[in-house]
């Protein structure tokens, strides 16, 4: 490729912070970081989140280049097909002063400035500026910038395109139907529909009719799903039979639900867990902390459980719920409190985690939806041996500042774990918190 088809990419600390290894993912374009980014990254580099694993992960990269060539000029990316890559230490300022534009000298605009700089020194070149933050993008548009968001990792029209799990088929054979019902399973081929890669539910409606199947990859054979009541929660429609139904198989390891609030994600979940208390050392239950208004913990009074409930107290509810189910003279909610105090049930944040090894566990991560590609698999790759792991949340809630819909981890695992056999997936559309709820989900 000449010099003057490839792009130079200008990357923001935003884009770091989100993967690590961004400088590589531009094939044989150049990429740029303006010295205000390695300041930012300076600030992450101490603590346990993501963020400041993301942060040092970089910073030895960039001493490993830093070993061979100055970093200020334009160096060879390691790998066959790459490009280059520099950091922007002077800004030209002959021209538009992203600083004066907006009045203000912060790193936001001092990036801008590194962007202008290269596209002054590269008159011949396209200079695209790479960010996750929205303002940062729509900044440098007006000052004539090209701006994108950071794909990689990101999965394409979510809200028409991400795998749902299930698939409805009506007008389909009646007698086929009541076969179905009687013998309880089916080969594939003779049910006349198009063979799945893996887990995946079907509903069969014939007129009034209709059943609940499942098919099996391992078996290639298609199965009633029966409605269950586990722990006193019944499926209160087909999506939500569907889902307990992958929540119960011990042959699927990795279960992820995704839905609107009140569709009952995290109470199947749960309810489930303890249905099979038996077969696991513990249940796990937890959630990423996403601190309130970006302000962290720390500003919480109280010691550090006391900080944390807040954010707890969700998984909290959804098992005094359970509880509630059961009459006073019945002995469940008893057992349930003791499974607390001997924590054989444990509800604690995700950064708990950290170091160790989940084996034999029945591992629930609720919120999922707030948790960066990198962290799912960090979650996933702790799995040990009779470890089973569900995932719960909502691709249209997001509460950090540089997610969305496509570029969660939620929606990641979604669409790249579809058709493994060890993975199962249902989008649960139907709220059955209450009419009201339903009535803020619908028209709100």
């Amino acid at each position: 490729m000449k010099k003057k088809d490839r792009k130079i990419f200008v990357l923001d600390t935003s884009v770091i912070l989100y993967d690590h290894s961004a400088i590589e993912s531009f094939q044989e374009h150049d990429v740029a970081i303006p010295i205000q980014v390695l300041e930012e990254l300076d600030t992450f580099k101490k603590g346990n989140d993501t963020k400041n694993y993301e942060a040092r992960e970089f910073i030895r990269h960039l001493d490993g280049i830093a070993q061979r060539d100055l970093l200020t000029d334009w160096a060879p990316l390691n790998g066959p097909s790459k490009g280059q890559f520099k950091v922007v230490a002077k800004h030209d300022l002959n021209g538009v002063d992203a600083t004066k534009v907006f009045q203000d000298g912060k790193n936001d605009h001092q990036i801008l400035n590194a962007a202008l700089t290269l596209q002054r020194q590269n008159k011949d070149r396209k200079v695209v500026l790479v960010s996750k933050d929205i303002a940062l993008r729509l900044k440098a548009k007006s000052l004539n910038i090209i701006a994108e968001d950071y794909l990689t990792g990101k999965v394409r029209d979510v809200s028409e395109k991400l795998y749902t799990g299930r698939t409805v088929k009506d007008d389909m054979d009646e007698a086929l139907i009541d076969t179905l019902f009687q013998q309880g399973s089916l080969p594939m081929d003779e049910v006349g529909l198009e063979k799945p890669k893996g887990n995946h539910f079907f509903i069969l409606k014939h007129k009034k009719k209709s059943i609940l199947s499942k098919y099996d990859p391992r078996t290639e054979r298609i199965s009633r799903v029966e409605k269950h009541n586990v722990f006193g929660i019944a499926p209160k429609n087909a999506e939500q039979a569907l889902a307990m139904a992958a929540l119960l198989d011990p042959e699927i390891k990795l279960v992820t639900l995704q839905g609107a609030a009140g569709t009952g994600k995290t109470l199947l979940a749960l309810a489930c867990a303890l249905e099979q208390r038996r077969d696991y050392r513990q249940i796990y239950v937890t959630r990423p902390v996403v601190p309130l208004s970006n302000k962290d913990i720390g500003y919480l009074p109280g010691d550090i459980q006391s900080k944390l409930d807040p954010y707890m107290q969700p998984l909290w509810d959804n098992l005094k719920l359970i509880k509630g189910n059961f009459e006073k003279h019945d002995s469940t909610p008893k057992r349930i409190d003791e499974m607390l105090e001997n924590e054989k049930i444990a509800i604690a944040p995700l950064a708990y985690i950290r170091g160790r090894s989940l084996s034999n566990i029945f591992f629930i991560v609720d919120e999922a939806q707030n948790l960066t590609p990198l962290e799912v698999k960090t979650v996933i790759s702790r799995a040990g041996e009779g470890t089973k792991i569900v995932f719960t949340g909502d691709v249209h809630q997001i509460d950090t500042p540089y997610l969305d819909a496509e570029s969660n981890g939620l929606s990641y695992l979604i669409d790249k774990a579809k058709g493994d056999p060890l993975f199962a997936h249902i989008t649960l559309e139907k709220g059955e918190r209450s009419a009201l709820a339903n009535l803020a989900n619908e028209l709100l």
